[in-house]
């Protein structure tokens, strides 16, 4: 039996509940307050940029920075990069110039970080707050991340309010979504023995699951040394 979801792959239903708990897992469900900045947080999905113009919209932050280069999976979808698609992206639904911030650059989400706190520093912004927006399974290693490169600030991570359903058909690639679902899931399991995150806790269902699907195939964006 397979689901219902309209994809470029159809997945089974063993699949799908696999994946599922891989999804909950990665989203950290914070509560949404005001920040005293936000970074958006570049990726193949523009969800992310709307999500974050709708937030800023909403008085959850008065400055946002808009932060990726180029990856394999969003070059051909944002030729000039990440960033600067995002950023386009604001102006054209009417957020000033002024508060958008560009960080081009970053080939990573610890350089999303790094990079995005150096370019607020030069506009004279130190924030105590910031609110990190991501793709939705991307939210725990957004935050693992931002715990380890800046720990002095206070992280709020969040991203477009989508089910897994939802969401797949809003990507319309069912394998792209799941093999990301688990190589997220790879980096916050090595990453913090490199250096590059805190630690989080893996439950031993979503362990299971998470082999279960690089057994099924669904292994592309893994990490191979």
């Amino acid at each position: 039996m397979t689901s219902n979801i309209t994809t470029s792959e159809m997945i089974s239903d063993e699949i799908r509940g696999q994946a599922l708990l891989i999804w909950d897992y990665h989203q950290v469900r914070h509560q949404v307050q005001p920040c005293d900045a936000a970074i958006g947080l570049g990726s193949h999905d523009l969800g992310v940029a709307d999500t974050a113009i709708d937030l800023y919209q909403a008085g959850m932050f008065p400055v946002l920075v808009f932060s990726g280069g180029n990856s394999p999976t969003t070059r051909a979808v944002f030729p000039r990069g990440e960033a600067v698609h995002f950023r386009e992206r604001a102006i054209e639904r009417g957020m000033p110039e002024a508060v958008v911030l560009l960080e081009p650059k970053a080939g990573n989400t610890g350089q999303n970080i790094t990079y995005s706190r150096r370019v607020l520093a030069e506009a004279g912004i130190t924030p105590a707050t910031v609110m990190l927006i991501s793709k939705p399974y991307m939210e725990r290693r957004s935050y693992a991340t931002a715990r380890k490169a800046w720990p002095e600030a206070e992280v709020v991570c969040t991203s477009e309010p989508l089910e897994f359903d939802a969401y797949l058909k809003s990507i319309g690639d069912a394998r792209l979504v799941l093999d990301m679902l688990v190589g997220d899931l790879q980096r916050i399991i090595d990453y913090p023995k490199q250096g590059y995150a805190i630690e989080q806790h893996v439950p031993e269902e979503v362990l299971d699951a998470y082999e279960a699907l690089i057994n099924a195939g669904y292994d592309s964006r893994l990490i191979t040394s």
